[in-house]
């Protein structure tokens, strides 16, 4: 599923399950807007269930049927988030060979410091 190039992936479907775009010249239009804002519900969702799985897998007493939601609500969690990696990777800038940082290296200030 990558984007298309010049559209943005918007972090919903449509009623068929297929990803939209929106085809914009600005970060600041009110739908940018608007998708920012569900991307950042839906990362924070995630997180937020994350929080929740740990101590109901730990749980001896958890049944089938609550470790069986919980699944299906990480997997609708993991598919959001990686659709909003999806589309903000590919709004990152790409870097020639030369152009971006060196990955490589650490500035002289840094070296020793961990």
């Amino acid at each position: 599923m990558s984007a298309m190039a010049g559209l943005r992936l918007l972090p919903w479907t449509d009623p068929n399950g297929k990803p939209c775009y929106l085809a914009s010249d600005g970060a600041n239009s009110p739908l940018s807007r608007r998708a920012d804002t569900i991307e950042a519900v839906q990362v924070s969702m995630g997180a937020e269930l994350l929080r929740h799985a740990r101590p109901l897998l730990d749980d001896p007493k958890a049944d089938v049927r609550e470790l069986r939601f919980l699944a299906n609500r990480l997997c609708e969690a993991l598919r959001d988030v990686l659709r909003v990696a999806e589309s903000r990777g590919a709004r990152l800038p790409s870097y020639d060979e030369g152009d971006g940082p060196d990955v490589g290296t650490a500035p002289a200030s840094a070296a020793g410091s961990w």
